[in-house]
This record gives C-alpha cells, structure tokens and sequence, in this order.
C-alpha cells in the first residue's frame, strides 16, 4: 500500500506531531514498509491455528471465591481519627 505526503501530514495531525517536508519524506517510505509487512501478515495461513494469549501454555489457578478475611468493620475504625456509625468521619469539601 502506498502513501502519500499529504496522507503523512495527515496522520501526523492526528497524531498531534509537528513534521517538517524532509521528516514527511523519509516517513512515506517508512510507513509504506510498514503496511507491507501487515498485508503479508494477511497471507499467513492461520487455518486451524487456535488464538492465544501468550506464546507459553498456560491455566490460571482457580478457587472458590469465597471471602477469607472481613468482620473486622470494628477493628479498622479504631485506626480513624473519628468514627460515627460504623463509617469513617471526614472534613465536609464541598460546601
């Protein structure tokens, strides 16, 4: 796939990158390149190739989700400067 300056000015805008006209240049053949090596990706059978998340196989370890640690509503408010209700006490921010 060939690309223009004006498609580089383009992306670069998009981009939010200032280019000069040498830098827009080097960029059309350098992206040129770059969408070749992805069109020959197109060309790779991948037919019965199942999708992966990593090149290592590999289970992530399961347990129940049960809760292991809690009842201790008491136990943190001691560690609050001040708490009413069995709720933390803040300093009003918005008036």
């Amino acid at each position: 796939m060939a690309i223009d300056k004006a498609t580089v000015h383009g992306i670069a805008k998009l981009a939010r990158i200032k280019i000069d006209e040498a830098e827009a240049e080097s960029l059309v053949g350098e992206l040129s390149n770059i969408l070749d090596w992805v069109e020959q990706l197109g060309q790779v059978d991948t037919e019965g190739v199942q999708p992966m998340t990593s090149v290592v196989e590999m289970r992530l370890p399961l347990r129940d989700d049960a809760v292991t640690d809690g009842g201790k509503a008491e136990d943190i408010l001691l560690n609050a400067p001040e708490a009413a209700h069995g709720f933390f006490v803040v300093p009003k921010v918005v008036e």
